[in-house]
This record gives C-alpha cells, structure tokens and sequence, in this order.
C-alpha cells in the first residue's frame, strides 16, 4: 500500500529553534514530497519558510496552519506570495483556529466567530491567491480592492479541522483538510463527516493529510518528546474524549483541571504516544502506517522527535525506506 509520506518540521517547545531547520533539510535532502512549516512560540512561518527554501535543493512547502483570527487574508495572500516570490518554490497554505491560549492570551485578539473566520478566510484566499481581487463583507472577515502586485502563486488551501462547522470549511471552501495528533480511529471518523460534508455541498471530498509525531527506534528521551507535546491536547475538545476513549481518562481529568504543565506530562505514561502517533521499531511504525491509510488518511505529515535523534534522521531514513512512502 502506497500513500503520500511528507514530512513536517516539530517547532518543539524544549527543543532549540534550529531543529527546524536541520529537519528540513534532511527532508529535502532524502526526498520526501512536501514539506509542512507550521507556527507556535518561535519562528514567525514566513520567515522561516524563506530560510528553509534558501537553505535546500527543491522541497515544495505547505505554510500553516495559521490562525485566521490573528492574520486576515490580505495578509496570508502577500506572506505567501512573498515566500515564493523569493525563493522560487511551490508554497501551499493552511488555515485554522488555533488555541485560545495563542489567540486570546497572546495575540490579544477573540477566538469569537473564529469558525466563520475560517470560512470566510478560505473563501477570500482563493482569489488573492489566484491573482485576483477578493470582494467579501462577511460576519468576521471583510476585504476588498487588493491584488497581489507579485506573481499570484496559485496555491492549494488547506483547512485545519476537528470540529463540525470547521470541517464543512474544508469540504466547501478548501482544497484539502488536515487533523493533527489524530488517532487512526479518530481519523477514519473524521474522513467520514468530510465524505458527508462535501457530498451534501455536491463536491468531491477533499485529501485528508494527519500531522502525527514519529519516532522509529525511540530512546526515552525521545519519547518524553512526543509525550510533552500532548500536554496541551488533553484537555482539548474533542481531543480530551479521544485519549479518554483510548484508557487515558485518568491524566485527562487531571488536564482538565489547569495544573502545571509538569505535573501533567509526570502522570502521563509514556504509551500514550502510540496513540496517536507513529513510534516504535520500524515495522510497528509501518503497521501504524497501513492502519492510517486504511482509515482513509490520503498524506502522512511525518513530524520527527528530535531529541536523542538530531534533526530526526533517524525516523526520516526509515520512513522513506518503507513501501508506503515509495509509491
């Protein structure tokens, strides 16, 4: 069984910065077909996609998700165009909601209307990113009279979506939808509420990419990682039932509660990766695989553990060797 294997850089909070990069390159260097740049507490994505693409031979890039309620779609339009303008490389876009801790508490701004946000972002995008003006007064977003003045680079628009009204985005408005931290279960579920929304809208259903942590041949190190990068999800809507259905309801309830950080990842056992992501000698990892793509999962975005692992050459080396990312 073949299937789309890419690979997408970490941005791990206890990591350095620079494990980015390495990642990328790594990526580009051994060939994978996309790679996905998304944004948290470091680099800005733009900035960072310009240094990847300056930085490897040809690796295509899919920038996002970024928070629609943060940026408007003037400004995604010209971040976007910017980066390929100067870099010469195909750059995707994906749009979500992001948290209330990134939209509220950092940025200042309301996660209110952020599903018609999202919408109406995607809607808007189309023709910016296709050259053209977008005309919209809709109830979160309005813009009108724009045009790039750089080559419109046609991108694809993905939409980030766990939620019913976020997955009716990606069934009418984008071109593709994408779920992180997903379990191949969750995956299956989610790949039929888009089959429902795109045949109520009369439109083929859009690929279905999962962003999932991996690490082949983990050390505890690594592992600890992946675990510390859950932390944030457990208590998450819909997430929260997820981990609670998978025999996590314990460390859930304890999430729910708003303790330190720490004291999460302390009770959190370390299995909880294999939940929802792809760690374990490689014919584990292959396994998990398969059951993603059996679910409907049409792109894999790879995101290696770094830790004990630099730049997750490792994982990287023996996902590309497998069957499933040869096709």
């Amino acid at each position: 069984m073949s299937a789309t294997i890419s690979a997408g850089v970490g941005l791990w909070l206890d990591r350095p910065p620079e494990d980015a990069l390495h990642t990328a390159a790594l990526a580009d260097e051994l060939d994978y077909p996309n790679l996905w740049i998304g944004e948290m507490a470091t680099y800005d994505a733009f900035a960072l996609a310009t240094a990847i693409a300056l930085g490897t031979r040809r690796i295509p890039l899919t920038l996002g998700p970024l928070a629609v309620t943060v940026r408007d779609p003037v400004m995604i339009a010209m971040g976007v165009a910017s980066v390929a303008n100067l870099t010469r490389r195909r750059v995707d876009v994906a749009l979500g909601t992001s948290s209330r801790t990134v939209v509220e508490e950092w940025h200042g701004r309301s996660r209110a209307g952020s599903s018609a946000a999202l919408a109406e972002t995607a809607t808007a995008l189309r023709p910016l990113l296709d050259g053209d003006r977008a005309e919209i007064a809709g109830t979160a977003v309005r813009t009108a009279g724009y045009r790039l003045r750089l080559d419109p680079p046609k991108s694809a628009i993905a939409v980030a979506a766990f939620g019913e009204m976020a997955i009716e985005a990606a069934a009418t408005r984008a071109d593709r939808m994408v779920v992180n931290l997903v379990s191949a279960e969750a995956a299956g579920q989610l790949r039929e509420r888009l089959a429902e929304a795109a045949g109520r809208a009369g439109r083929p259903v859009p690929p279905l990419t999962a962003w999932l942590p991996a690490a082949v041949d983990p050390t505890e190190e690594s592992l600890l990682q992946v675990n510390r990068g859950l932390v944030p999800y457990l208590a998450a809507p819909g997430y929260s039932r997820m981990f609670t259905e998978a025999g996590y309801g314990e460390v859930v309830e304890l999430a729910r509660g708003e303790p330190r950080p720490q004291e999460v990842l302390a009770a959190l056992p370390l299995d909880v990766v294999e939940t929802v992501g792809l760690v374990g000698p490689a014919e584990v990892v292959e396994r998990r695989i398969a059951a993603y793509l059996d679910a409907g999962v049409d792109e894999i975005a790879i995101v290696p553990a770094t830790a004990g692992d630099p730049g997750g050459r490792r994982t990287l080396q023996a996902v590309k060797e497998m069957p499933c990312a040869r096709g």
